[in-house]
């Protein structure tokens, strides 16, 4: 494959191994100058007693007995090389977060596969287990944003490093399958196509290569299976919109003011005059909390022309409760009061889903080898089932794709609506198509494109600039030119397309070019471009007669060089 190699009965039933060593075995005994069959362990004490390592060829190439037991292990690994150049936009004025300026990248990855299995009158036990580690370096899309989220990179902090240099370790897999049962760390089973001939991963699509999990796997017969997965829904969380991204709380203890963490918030109107009208503001975390696992349904159809797949699955979208501490800074609105006080309505969370179908067809007329992928997926609030965020950055609430860009997408699969405290999930949508070809059988390729794009609830926007003559937080006052051409919560879409060319002069020794070309921006109208201007504030933006920087869409490109061993 071109890109990531997947573990065999990770996903499903059919899905190409990672390519295999000669094992443990034949590197031990070729250290030895001895056969591989030759090969025996010494007894510690250096008695003569000596036992054989036997050669498994139950499950495949490169399996060995591991001395003393019936179990069959299999040692496999990786090292990777990548440069990376990604031309950044020039970014002027003080914008806080912008580091432009970095075009180059850099990874180095080392990954170590052990794959165990044992024969038992239920069928085969069988346990995985996957390290990775690796360095990254350079621009923001170089960097391991995703393990950012969830606590797997280590950041520099060095003056000229920070926020460019990055150190990995991760457990990547670790399950044991028994019977039909799938149960620890390991790749989503929601996910088809799963980026498999790219390098850069930058298509749209269900892409979760290390979750927790426990699932069952039915076989149907006549290569139709039926899985159902219970997922932690914490690595498939895009956040809930929040106004004010950071807040330090601080509470009186002891006399003293103690300042708490700064928590993401969001206004809710809970002050209202005589007439009904809102005059005062609470403040409700955003922060989502694992309240129900993720509940997943896969029918897949595996035939020697291909396969095909449905999925489906339930997400929770939530947020916390009404934060009750104090708030310091300046954007507190009118004061709240015994007497003005409403207590908020609406439950404090929202069940979201998604649904995916893809199609996988062997093109042997063509080349052996070639294959063809289609897959398209629609979701609300489950962005990350859609794929659409999870190049620019799933990990922020907006991001994207290139530093100093004029436009960054919002990603939020929910937004509280402040006059209810209702959770109004977003709408996502994503259609990907990738073909490898081998033009021989050491020179191979790939061509790929997406599409996708994110609606947000109806009214949703116009409902968060209903606070912002309290806050100044938020899209700006409808009916402005600043809430016209303001990029917060703005309906986008985005498409990518990309083609790799691999050369492999000896087996598993990869050799690869790949590029990609990737635009975004609003479904409607334009927004104003921060890239070039990025002080056009709304007190300046509202001035008829001040002039404004706009645009309608960003591009951008990426070509990336692997040198890849597996082993």
């Amino acid at each position: 494959m071109v890109g990531k190699r997947r573990v065999r009965g990770v996903r499903r039933p059919g899905h190409r191994a990672g390519r295999g060593t000669r094992g443990l075995l034949a590197g031990a005994a070729g250290l030895l100058s001895l056969p591989a069959q030759a090969a025996e362990l010494p007894d510690r004490r250096g008695a003569p007693a000596f036992e054989s390592v036997r050669i498994c060829s139950t499950y495949g190439v490169a399996f060995f007995y591991i001395p003393g037991t019936d179990t069959c292990l299999r040692l496999s690994g990786r090292a990777r090389f990548e440069y990376a150049y990604q031309p950044s936009f020039s970014r002027s004025g003080n914008n806080a977060g912008a580091t432009p300026g970095d075009y180059s990248g850099y990874q180095a990855r080392a990954r170590i596969n052990l794959d165990a299995r044992t024969q038992t009158d239920y069928g085969t036990l069988r346990s995985f287990l996957r390290l990775d580690t690796g360095s990254r370096t350079g621009f923001a899309t170089m960097h391991a944003g995703a393990l950012n989220r969830i606590g797997g990179a280590f950041a520099a902090t060095g003056l000229d490093q920070i926020g460019r240099v990055q150190q990995q370790f991760t457990v990547d897999k670790a399950f044991v399958q028994f019977a039909g049962v799938t149960a620890g760390r390991a790749s989503s089973f929601f996910d088809f196509y799963a980026h498999d001939f790219e390098f850069i991963v930058a298509t749209m699509g269900s892409d979760i290569p290390s979750t927790n999990l426990a699932a069952y796997t039915a076989t149907l017969g006549k290569g139709l299976s039926a899985t159902l997965s219970v997922e932690d829904p914490s690595f498939r969380h895009t956040p809930v919109y929040s106004a004010q991204n950071a807040v330090p709380r601080s509470v009186v203890d002891s006399g003293a003011q103690v300042f708490g963490p700064a928590n993401p918030v969001t206004p809710i109107f809970v002050g209202f005059d005589a007439a009904g009208r809102p005059t005062g503001l609470g403040f409700v975390d955003t922060v989502q909390r694992n309240r129900m696992p993720d509940v997943v349904g896969v029918l897949r159809y595996d035939q020697p022309w291909g396969s095909a797949q449905v999925s489906g699955a339930l997400h929770e979208v939530n947020h916390g409760q009404m934060d009750s501490f104090s708030f310091t800074g300046t954007n507190l609105g009118s004061p709240v009061t015994l007497g003005n006080n409403q207590a908020p309505r609406g439950p404090a969370s929202a069940l979201g889903f998604a649904v995916q179908g893809g199609l996988k067809v062997n093109l042997p007329f063509i080349a052996a080898g070639d294959t063809l992928y289609l897959q398209g997926a629609y979701g609300e609030g489950a962005a990350l089932y859609t794929g659409l965020p999870a190049y620019n950055g799933p990990w922020a609430q907006a991001a994207t794709a290139v530093q100093g860009a004029a436009f960054s997408q919002f990603f939020n699969d929910g937004v509280i609506n402040p006059f209810t405290n209702r959770l109004e999930l977003t709408s996502s949508v994503s259609f990907t198509a990738a073909m490898l070809h081998y033009w021989t059988p050491s020179v191979r390729s790939a061509l790929f494109g997406s599409y996708g794009a994110m609606t947000f609830a109806r009214g949703a926007r116009e409902a968060q600039g209903a606070f912002f003559s309290l806050t100044n937080t938020g899209p700006g006052t409808p009916g402005t030119r600043f809430f016209d051409l303001s990029q917060v919560l703005r309906d986008s879409y985005r498409f990518v397309v990309g083609a790799n060319l691999i050369w492999s002069p000896v087996k598993e020794f990869d050799i690869g070019l790949e590029a990609i070309y990737t635009r975004y921006g609003p479904q409607k109208g334009r927004i104003l471009d921060l890239g070039r201007f990025p002080n056009q504030n709304p007190a300046f933006v509202n001035n008829a007669a001040n002039p404004v920087a706009t645009a309608s869409q960003v591009d951008a490109i990426q070509v990336r060089a692997r040198v890849q061993r597996d082993f």
